[in-house]
């Protein structure tokens, strides 16, 4: 039985192997043929049959899929994240020392420009400043006796040199004494001195004066510094310091900031700087869902040293206060249009450079790279700039060709 068996099973694969490989043969062995005659098939069926028929592929080419593509103009907007930022914060410190003696102010209050903050306890500032004018009254009362003085020495200048002319005058006529002209001369020397030591003594009450008015000027500063004012209208971020607080000069009194325009930060890549500008129109999303619209105020001149981006500002108006300080914000900077194709993520690629494009059927039917700039990522698509107005995009098979390598390409609907 077992020998009966392995007769049959080589019979089997026997005819399998006719059957399949050698079916031809076996035909003609029988005596059939594939192919009916000629005469058999009606000459209308065999025009059908021939233009039913498909074209026999190419063999020259490797086979790919494309799609043509034409180019279309888009608003190349500038997408960036970012946050939203006070138009203006400051902390507000102290500048003297003393102790608070002023009701605090809670944070969220709104307060107006030059409102009270903090106010100090003046000590003895009032004493020091009624001091400071004590002397300038002294002061100011010496500078009348100092410019009589010295309106005493012109005089006493002036009569020594008339005695001084006279005796040099008789001296000639031999009337006067060489004795006489010397003491005259020497009278003169005397009341010039006299005269210099007065202009010192008005030159010292001036002085004097000044010193004392810088006193008062100072006195009067430090007693305007015991009370602090918001420097802007705004919110505060922060309570007042409390009564009884040392506050001393540096110290915190409160922190002021202004929403009203707030602001929308975000940083430009150095790719895409060149396509943002000043007065721009802009538009930002929150993290709320909202959206708002302003236009760009700031673009930076330097790049962050770390991330070689450049920081760019967006006024918004916030009159009703409900935007904060410290939002997530997506931001889209509008631009001038641009000519790109919408092409699927999946055909972008990489050259032996490593260079961002896709690679296109050429109108000799060669592959060709193509270098491209990604304009804007949707969820149909990438739109990308720096290709011709009208492309066959390959779609399917392009990491299987490089430049100049011909291909078959099967073009399909964009579509699809």
């Amino acid at each position: 039985m077992r020998f009966f068996s392995i007769v049959t099973a080589i019979v089997v694969m026997a005819v399998l192997y006719f059957v399949v490989f050698e079916r031809d043969r076996l035909f003609e062995f029988a005596g059939r043929s594939d192919e009916a005659p000629a005469e058999a098939v009606p000459a209308s069926e065999a025009v059908g049959a021939a233009s039913a028929a498909p074209a026999p592929a190419s063999n020259d080419g490797v086979p790919v899929v494309a799609v043509r593509s034409d180019a279309r103009v888009i608003d190349s907007a500038v997408l960036l994240r970012g946050r939203t930022e006070a138009a203006r914060q400051v902390d507000v410190r102290a500048e003297t020392s003393g102790l608070v003696i002023s009701d605090p102010i809670r944070k969220g209050a709104s307060v107006d420009e030059g409102a009270l903050l903090c106010t100090l306890d003046p000590g003895t500032r009032e004493i020091a400043l009624e001091e400071a004018e004590a002397r300038l009254d002294e002061a100011a009362a010496r500078l009348p006796e100092s410019q009589a003085r010295l309106a005493e020495a012109e005089a006493m200048l002036a009569e020594a040199e008339i005695n001084d002319r006279a005796a040099a005058r008789l001296s000639q006529d031999g009337f006067a004494s060489e004795t006489r002209v010397a003491a005259t001369q020497a009278a003169v020397e005397s009341a010039r001195a006299g005269v210099e030591s007065a202009k010192s003594s008005v030159q010292s009450a001036n002085a004097g004066i000044r010193s004392a008015e810088a006193s008062v000027a100072s006195a009067k500063k430090d007693i305007e510094r015991l009370e602090i004012h918001a420097p802007f209208a705004g919110l505060l971020e922060s309570d007042t310091a409390e009564i009884g607080t040392l506050l001393q000069p540096g110290a915190l009194c409160a922190t002021v900031i202004a929403l009203d325009p707030i602001k929308v930060v975000g940083f430009v890549p150095e790719t895409s700087v060149d396509r943002v500008t000043v007065g721009a129109l802009a538009g930002a999303r929150l993290a709320s869902g909202r959206e708002v619209q302003g236009n760009v105020i700031f673009l930076s001149r330097a790049s962050d040293p770390e991330t070689r981006t450049f920081r760019v500002e967006i006024e918004v108006g916030n009159a009703d206060l409900t935007i904060r300080d410290g939002q997530t914000a997506e931001i889209a900077i509008a631009s001038d249009g641009a000519e790109a194709h919408l092409v699927p993520a999946s055909a972008l690629t990489l050259d032996d450079d490593g260079n961002l494009g896709v690679r296109t059927v050429t109108d000799e039917g060669t592959a060709r790279f193509s270098p491209v700039t990604v304009l804007r990522d949707t969820t149909e698509g990438v739109w990308v700039g720096g290709l011709p107005a009208t492309i066959a995009l390959i779609t399917v098979g392009q990491e299987f060709v490089t430049d100049g390598v011909p291909v078959d390409p099967t073009f399909r609907e964009a579509a699809e």
